[in-house]
């Protein structure tokens, strides 16, 4: 399993790609699988850990992303022939090693962050490949499945009864619409708890943080228990995503602890989020505070219950083994 090491896996605060690869692991391993996990030093999994960076980038000043990156990725594809499968949730980087080994390779792909990263997909189309949602795919691809993120449901305990607080937890970036959350809390006059990495310091400085005060606050970016204690404060959660989200695994943690989401119906927010019943799906600020209205409507207990059977660890490494026994059976065929 190669995870990213901008962050530790699974990450403290940050690093969705690294709690998917860290999930994924650890559900493999509860079933049996033997699991080599190439991730940072630091990590924490009950699988083989193999490690050559010894922190994330992302958490190290003194690391050069690139030189991390490389010895991280070549580390892998080195030790190609000690594995019967390579599942890589580097992007487009590990791709350009797929055809020196004889190992078979499959890439989750978490998201497509630049057109300039298309031609490597384009070289490469022939691979196999992993969508995390139908919305998010690129034609021409040799696309396997789609396989939802899961997280672990009991990390996140039900809130059974709704707060007084509108949240918003993610990247504080143009992309993830936090101004907008901002705009709702000031029209309906309900408190607006902000919660992550600053990603984009202009626009935080020019957007958000003008508008900080006792109403709105921002805490910094949360572990685990900060998003639980987040949760039980939160009437819904915000996401007026400006761009198509890719997945969106805030939405489904706030869904397993029977929070409601508000998002943007852009992406793959309408494969994750069920308009009417575990949320609202909107297409202006004016949309999503009508919306707010309507929470009464949203069975809490059902949110999580969707969750367990669409977005669960143990549903998406069903999934993933259902992908390497195809491959395995692809890869049978070409050798007879």
């Amino acid at each position: 399993m190669l995870s990213p090491v901008a962050w530790r896996t699974p990450p403290r605060h940050y690093g969705a790609w690294e709690t998917v690869a860290s999930n994924i692991t650890e559900g493999l391993v509860a079933r049996g699988w033997d699991v080599t996990l190439f991730a940072t030093g630091d990590s924490v999994t009950r699988a083989r850990l193999h490690a050559v960076v010894d922190k994330g980038y992302e958490e190290d000043s003194t690391i050069d992303p690139k030189v991390a990156e490389y010895r991280h990725i070549s580390e892998v594809f080195e030790r190609a022939a000690d594995f019967d499968l390579i599942h890589s949730h580097y992007d487009f980087m590990a791709l350009t090693y797929t055809r020196l080994v004889s190992t078979p390779v499959v890439t989750t792909i978490h998201g497509f962050s630049s057109p300039q990263i298309v031609p490597v997909y384009r070289k490469y189309a022939d691979g196999y490949f992993v969508s995390i949602s139908d919305s998010d795919r690129m034609p021409g691809l040799n696309y396997l499945a789609t396989v939802y993120n899961g997280i672990d449901l009991s990390l996140y305990p039900l809130t059974e009864h709704a707060g007084d607080h509108l949240i918003f937890l993610g990247r504080i970036h143009p992309d993830k619409g936090v101004h907008r959350a901002v705009k709702v809390s000031r029209l309906t006059g309900l408190p607006l708890i902000i919660a992550g990495i600053i990603q984009d310091r202009a626009y935080f400085r020019e957007q958000v943080e003008p508008y900080l005060d006792e109403s709105i606050r921002y805490i910094g970016p949360v572990d685990v228990p900060g998003k639980n204690a987040l949760f039980a404060r939160a009437k819904a959660l915000l996401h007026l995503n400006a761009i198509p989200e890719r997945f969106g695994l805030v939405l489904a943690e706030a869904n397993a602890a029977g929070v409601p989401v508000i998002a943007t119906d852009l992406g793959s927010c309408r494969e994750v989020i069920e308009d009417g019943q575990t949320g609202f799906l909107v297409n202006s600020v004016d949309e999503a505070v009508q919306r707010l209205q309507r929470l009464p409507e949203i069975d809490r207990t059902a949110c999580r219950k969707r969750v367990r059977q669409r977005f669960s660890v143990e549903t998406m490494v069903e999934s993933y083994e259902r992908v390497y026994q195809t491959i395995f059976d692809l890869e049978a065929r070409r050798q007879t």
